[in-house]
């Protein structure tokens, strides 16, 4: 049972001893019962060729009544508590059904009114039986937040496709607020188990925990915690079980949870997950849009053990092609050639530079390629060498050691483009980013990949938290293979996309290393900025 129903008991209790058993009456105000209760349900995709809706089984109820504080949804046994009156409901059993609602309206005092509607509903999605395999596995599946992973946790725009795109959490980094010990059991008879609390080995004697929201909506189940900006840490929460479904609105695979039932982060709103990803084992991407609609959050869950072997073999140990720069002076020019001139000339991107191949701007020393941006009088130069027409290839795993510039502003990239982009107008032609880091955040890097499905404006994108990418060099790794693009820091995985016949990842690519300025990822540029440099200790390619 949920704590707020718990609350409401003990407020009632309290309330009938303190009226029972004083002699002087208690002084509590006036006691108003709600009235002109009016429930309205909107089915999903309800129209004339539709009249019990679109097929998801998704309902919209509004409850509106005169002096009430809060309501309450009864539907198939399962009650759910919402201040608003706004209430989503999943209804999944096959067909055409009737289903009965009770809803009650609490004032003052806590004395109700409430009503009752019926609602015919049409739900025609039939979950394909892998997907039900892999959250409920042999019955002992529990799932649990990724959280020694970076980019486990984080927001982005409301319908964005990019995961964390506006923040990511790094690798533990919201350890003791009250999330990283949760545990979630899609159960065989379709009830979802939330555990608060997996500290205990034996979580029936331990059913009382803490959990973490969103401030202004958590509140809708519980009170207590600690308030730390828009979030509230270790609120006092126990162990619940509620439903759970497979949904599919507008074709999207979503797991629906019933009453106030979430995953993680508790964020109000109609408690629908939307499966991003299913496609790694053990492994499952969820988004959702908070209850305020400001964003889509996204939870990375797994089912491996919090000390599982998370290191990573390479298929490819041929070294067939690399440049270690141990040679001073211009870089060699049987590997590299270069890009010339403005964003005029093709890479656009609002960039603010000139590209130029001066020993000003790329130049091997001791032992390092040095690429340098500088201030030119009224704008910056810069270099981008590519291996286009000396070095194309496809497949194998491509490692660049480097350390990057620290000015705000700079934007450098490792990345690889589709060879034949000439002709096949970029994104047809395919684009993998190895390293990219944005102008404005020197501690995080990322690794993106482009495509005619997710751009232009967009991409499959991951990030990793690196405080010292600026100061330190670090290895920069993509696994390139038919069945997936694996993207690694230090030989961490923290990125992956799986490739397929469909994408542009299964032709030659070639190699590019640049320095841009400003732009879309670069943002605005240090008004004291004068130069600084990505340097790089070697590129080499495994096949």
């Amino acid at each position: 049972m949920k704590k707020i129903q718990y609350t409401l008991i003990s407020f009632l209790s309290l309330l009938f001893i303190l009226v029972s058993c004083q002699e002087d009456d208690a002084e509590f105000g006036e006691v108003i019962a709600p009235s002109n209760l009016v429930v309205s349900a909107e089915i999903a995709g309800q129209d004339n060729a539709n009249p019990y809706g679109d097929g998801t089984g998704v309902v919209n109820f509004t409850a509106i009544a005169d002096n009430a504080l809060t309501y309450r949804y009864i539907i198939e046994g399962v009650e759910s508590n919402t201040i608003s009156g706004d209430f989503q409901n999943s209804f999944s059993t096959l067909g055409v059904n009737t289903y009965g609602v009770t809803v009650v309206a609490y004032g003052t005092g806590g004395v109700s009114t409430s009503t009752m509607i019926d609602v015919e509903v049409f739900a025609n999605y039939s979950p394909p039986q892998e997907l039900i395999d892999k959250l409920i596995g042999d019955g002992t599946n529990v799932w649990r937040l990724k959280s020694e992973s970076a980019g486990h946790f984080g927001l982005g725009p409301v319908g964005g496709t990019v995961v964390a795109e506006w923040y990511s959490a790094g690798a533990d980094e919201k350890a003791g607020v009250g999330m990283y010990d949760d545990r979630f059991i899609f159960n065989e008879d379709g009830t979802f188990t939330h555990i608060t609390d997996n500290t205990n080995d034996d979580p029936t004697t331990d059913t009382s925990g803490t959990i973490f929201g969103r401030g202004g909506l958590v509140s809708e189940i519980a009170s207590g915690g600690t308030v730390n900006g828009d979030d509230v840490e270790n609120v006092p929460y126990s162990d619940y079980t509620a439903d759970w479904a497979l949904i599919a609105p507008g074709g999207v695979e979503t797991i629906s949870l019933s009453g106030t039932a979430f995953i993680s982060y508790y964020l109000g709103g109609n408690h629908t997950y939307q499966i991003f990803d299913r496609s790694t084992p053990n492994e499952i991407t969820l988004k959702t849009t908070d209850g305020n609609g400001d964003f889509d959050w996204w939870f990375v869950l797994t089912t491996d053990s919090e000390d599982a072997d998370d290191s990573f073999t390479s298929i490819y140990d041929s070294l067939i092609w690399s440049d270690e720069f141990d040679v001073d002076g211009a870089p060699d020019a049987t590997n590299w050639t270069y890009d010339l001139g403005t964003g005029d000339n093709g890479w656009g991107n609002q960039e603010l530079q000139s590209y130029t191949d001066d020993a000003d701007n790329v130049i091997v020393e001791e032992g390092f390629l040095k690429i340098t941006a500088k201030v030119d009088g009224s704008g910056y130069t810069s270099a981008r060498l590519k291996s286009e027409g000396l070095y194309d290839f496809t497949y194998g795993r491509v490692e660049v050691r480097a350390k990057l510039p620290a000015s705000l502003g700079t934007w450098p990239a490792i990345w690889m483009l589709g060879a034949d982009y000439q002709t096949n107008t970029w994104p047809a032609s395919g684009e993998i980013d190895i390293m990219e880091q944005k102008g404005q955040d020197k501690n995080t890097v990322l690794s993106t990949v482009h495509h005619p499905a997710v751009s232009p404006g967009a991409g499959d994108s991951g990030s990793t938290q690196l405080s010292t990418s600026t100061s330190e060099f670090h290895n920069y790794t993509v696994e390139w293979t038919p069945e997936e693009l694996v993207f690694l820091v230090d030989d961490t995985v923290f990125h992956t996309v799986v490739n397929s016949a469909d994408l542009p990842f299964n032709n030659d690519f070639f190699l590019i290393l640049n320095v841009a300025m400003g732009g879309t990822l670069g943002g605005t540029v240090a008004s004291d900025f004068t130069e600084d440099s990505m340097e790089i200790d070697y590129v080499r390619v495994y096949q």
